[in-house]
């Protein structure tokens, strides 16, 4: 009897420990908000790098029952977006060495703040708390074209490149320069 229940645990802990791993090993493309990936290429071979999940508009109002004005927001969806830099940087005028870090927004109707969070490894929604913040910096806020998904991009300038949000109507952007 007491083989029978070794066995039947061992069984149930295998089960187990593989529909973790599969679980693990999930397409995350065919997620409602898939992954994403932004690139700015800097002089030298550096690079700012951010990974998000694009959330999509799907019919929504974005800034009343999506993002809240004011709020806190994870920018983007499930886990929380990346800032990785291969070099020290300046954002918006604010420094920002070489190294990974989790960036938030905290969006309003006329203008947002950027959030580059030390902490990394959260979970969407999960804002350490000011304690964790490397800075906050002032981003520009415009009307662009509707987008449909939210939209992380970079366009290239002389001393380095302009980080665009896109989402909805609204544009929000930072200069990112090398140092």
């Amino acid at each position: 009897m007491r083989k029978l229940l070794t066995i039947a645990s061992s069984v149930v802990l295998v089960l187990v420990v593989a529909v973790l791993v599969v679980r693990g090993q999930e397409d995350k493309s065919k997620r409602p908000s898939p992954p994403a990936t932004a690139k700015c290429e800097l002089a030298g071979g550096k690079s700012v790098t951010i990974d998000y999940s694009s959330p999509r508009k799907k019919g929504r109002a974005i800034f009343t029952d999506v993002v809240k004005y004011g709020e806190i927001w994870r920018t983007g969806a499930n886990e929380a977006t990346t800032f990785v830099t291969t070099s020290d940087v300046m954002v918006g005028g604010a420094h920002v060495p070489a190294g990974s870090y989790t960036i938030f927004t905290v969006p309003n109707k006329d203008k947002w703040k950027l959030v580059i969070s030390k902490k990394t490894g959260e979970w969407g929604t999960d804002y350490p708390g000011e304690k964790e913040d490397l800075a906050r910096v002032d981003m520009k806020v415009g009307t662009g074209t509707a987008t449909e998904n939210f939209t992380i991009s970079f366009d290239k300038g002389a001393k380095g490149c302009t980080l665009k949000l896109a989402w909805d109507t609204t544009v929000a952007s930072v200069e990112i320069a090398t140092m």
